[in-house]
């Protein structure tokens, strides 16, 4: 079950409902005995999971010991998502490996290109070609789209033969990407180089600061604390 650190009381529900819909249709009964349960909780949030695996470690205080004995008990097998590095989820060459590269690459593009390519290769050489390129060709479009990615995908329905159609449209998105960051480092090292000028103005000019605002483009709030700094 997918799940978020909010539900984890709800684990002992959603066994308790198992069984009592196992009982309602009576695919088992009281006297038969109930099935085993192996509860997963597959989690793919960005934080680190954190919550207790075991309910009973959620009852603060500790009962007295005579009372433990009743108390419930319930503990889950956790996979966090993000807990696996690329290079541990490389030596796995499996389609599930490779779903969780695509989600751990979060909103960055190329890492995302990156992933899908590895995916499209576990898929290729697996066994159950089809079923799998099938299955994971429609999840795939669902991420995507959850991302918030511009991508003309309608005609995408199978990774593996239209993995050029999805390849150009991930191209787009990492230059994209790329020219979003050169962007953004040209206005900051154009800020770096503005508060230079103003520090070189404070420091050897009578200028005032709102003088020195315009030459720099600077605001004159900026300018005044880094008047502050060069003048203690």
């Amino acid at each position: 079950m997918a799940s978020n650190h909010h539900d984890t009381g709800y684990k002992e529900l959603y066994v308790a409902c198992f069984y009592d819909h196992l009982l309602k249709n009576r695919t088992a009964t009281a006297r038969q005995g109930l099935p085993p349960i192996f509860p997963v909780v597959l989690y793919n949030g960005s934080q680190r999971w954190s919550a207790r695996q075991d309910i009973y470690d959620m009852v603060q205080p500790e009962p007295p010991e005579f009372l433990r004995a009743y108390q419930p008990h319930l503990r889950y097998y956790l996979i966090d998502e993000g807990h696996f590095t690329d290079e541990q989820l490389s030596h796995h060459h499996t389609p599930l490996s490779g779903v969780f590269g695509i989600e751990n690459a979060g909103h960055s593009w190329e890492a995302l290109q990156q992933a899908v390519d590895r995916v499209v290769g576990i898929i290729e050489t697996g066994p159950n070609k089809e079923r799998i390129d099938r299955i994971i060709t429609r999840w795939i479009k669902r991420h995507l789209s959850r991302l918030g990615a511009e991508l003309q995908l309608e005609k995408l329905e199978s990774l593996t033969e239209d993995r050029d159609m999805l390849a150009e449209n991930l191209d787009n998105l990492v230059k994209k990407e790329r020219l979003e960051g050169l962007q953004e480092g040209r206005l900051e090292g154009g800020h770096i180089k503005a508060e230079q000028i103003a520090r070189n103005l404070i420091s050897r000019t009578e200028m005032d600061d709102r003088l020195i605002a315009e030459v720099s483009g600077l605001t004159l709030d900026e300018v005044s604390n880094l008047r502050s700094q060069v003048t203690h």
